[in-house]
C-alpha cells in the first residue's frame, strides 16, 4: 500500500481575499506534515500536494467546510493518487495573478466555458473526423505521452496558446475543437479564451488527463504513452500508476532509460536535451545539487538543505534560463565572429 497520498485541485472562483488566505492554509498544512505547492489568485485555487491519506483528507474537508473560505472551494475539481514515497521537498502557498498564466483577461471561466467531456464519453468525441483535437500543454510534457491524432501546438509556455490559435486555428473552417490537458485547468482557460475569439464547438476533458487514466480501462484507452506530473514522480500512466521516467536534474527534462543511454547524458550535470544549452556555470550547481541529494539519501535525509527550493523549480521556469543562457553564448561567439 502506497504511504503517501496525492491531491491535485483546482477550482475558478472570485477570492478578493486571497492574500488573507495563505497563512491560514499553509499553517494549516504544515502542521500536518503536508507537503507541495498551492497557488491563490484573485481568479482561485489551484495545485498539487502530498500528504498521509488521514492529512490529505482533513485539508480536503477544511478547504470545502472550513468558514474562512465561505464555501467557494465546494465542488473543486479534485483528483486524487498515491505515491510510494513523498514527492515534495516543502510546502508552498503562492499568491499570484493567475492560477494558470495565459495573459487573456477576456479567458474568464467563471463566465464562459466550454463544453465538459466525461473521461467515459472522450473516446467518441476524439472519434470524430472533423473534431480538431488540441493538447494544450508544452512541449516537453507532449513528447512522452499524448492522445491518438491529437495536435502539438509545440509551446514552451502556455501564452503562446493565443499565437498558435491566431496562426493555425479558423473558426470559420475549424468548427469543432476538443482540448485536453494534465489536470483540466488549462483547458477551462483555452476553452473561454477560444469562444471569445468566435469558435462554437469548443470542447474539453473534465479532469484532464489524469481523470482519464484514473477511470478508462487501459485496454479501451486512446492515450500513448505516459503523462508527465510536476513532482518526483516524474510521470504515471492508466490507473495513476507511477511511470518510469526520471528527470534531468540540469534542465528537469523527463528522460527514458533509451535518453540515459544517450552520449551527452551525464549523471546528476546534463542531458542530450540540454547539453549544447546550458553554461559551465549551471552544469556545475546541477553536479552539486545531485550530490547532496546523494548525501541526504545515505543520511536518511528528508530535505536536501538549502538547495531544496532550487531543486523544486518548476520545468519551465528552467527551461527558461537555459533559453536566456543560450541567446547570452550565441551573442557573445557573434561578437567574437565579428
Amino acid at each position: 500500500m502506497s504511504e503517501f497520498k496525492v491531491v491535485a485541485l483546482y477550482k475558478f472562483v472570485s477570492l478578493p481575499d486571497y492574500k488573507e488566505l495563505q497563512e491560514l492554509i499553509l499553517h494549516f498544512c504544515k502542521e500536518r506534515g503536508i507537503k507541495g505547492s498551492l497557488l491563490l489568485a484573485e481568479e482561485g485555487i489551484n495545485g498539487t500536494v502530498a500528504g498521509t491519506p488521514t492529512a490529505i483528507d482533513e485539508l480536503v474537508d477544511y478547504l470545502e467546510r472550513g468558514n474562512q473560505f465561505k464555501g467557494r472551494f465546494k465542488n473543486s475539481e479534485i483528483k486524487f493518487s498515491s505515491a510510494a514515497d513523498m514527492p515534495f521537498l516543502r510546502m508552498k502557498v503562492k499568491l499570484k495573478k493567475e492560477i494558470v498564466t495565459l495573459r487573456a483577461p477576456e479567458a474568464d471561466p467563471t463566465k464562459i466555458v466550454g463544453t465538459y467531456v466525461e473521461p467515459e464519453e472522450w473516446n467518441d468525441i476524439i472519434s470524430d473526423e472533423e473534431m480538431v483535437v488540441l493538447d494544450t500543454r508544452n512541449d516537453y510534457e507532449v513528447a512522452i505521452g499524448t492522445f491518438e491524432n491529437a495536435l502539438d501546438p509545440k509551446t514552451e509556455n502556455f501564452t503562446e496558446f493565443k499565437d498558435y490559435v491566431a496562426q493555425n486555428l479558423d473558426p470559420k473552417k475549424n468548427k469543432k475543437v476538443a482540448m485536453f490537458c494534465t489536470g483540466g485547468i488549462r483547458c477551462e482557460k483555452a476553452s473561454a479564451y477560444m469562444l471569445a475569439q468566435g469558435f462554437e464547438e469548443v470542447y474539453h476533458l473534465k479532469g484532464g488527463i489524469l481523470k482519464y487514466l484514473e477511470n478508462m480501462p487501459k485496454e479501451e484507452s486512446k492515450w500513448q504513452g505516459e503523462c508527465f506530473v510536476f513532482d518526483e514522480r516524474v510521470s504515471v500512466g492508466h490507473g495513476l500508476e507511477e511511470g518510469n521516467l526520471t528527470l534531468c536534474r540540469a534542465c528537469r527534462y523527463p528522460l527514458s532509460e533509451e535518453d540515459k543511454q544517450h552520449p551527452q547524458f551525464i549523471e546528476g550535470q546534463q542531458c542530450h536535451h540540454c547539453a549544447d544549452k546550458i553554461s559551465e556555470r549551471s552544469r556545475a550547481r546541477a553536479a552539486e545539487r545531485e550530490k547532496q541529494i546523494r548525501l541526504a539519501a545515505e543520511r536518511g535525509q528528508e530535505h536536501i538543505g538549502d538547495k531544496a527550493e532550487e531543486f523544486a523549480r518548476k520545468n519551465k521556469e528552467r527551461m527558461k534560463q537555459l533559453r536566456e543562457e543560450q541567446r547570452a553564448l550565441n551573442e557573445k561567439m557573434a561578437a567574437k565572429a565579428k
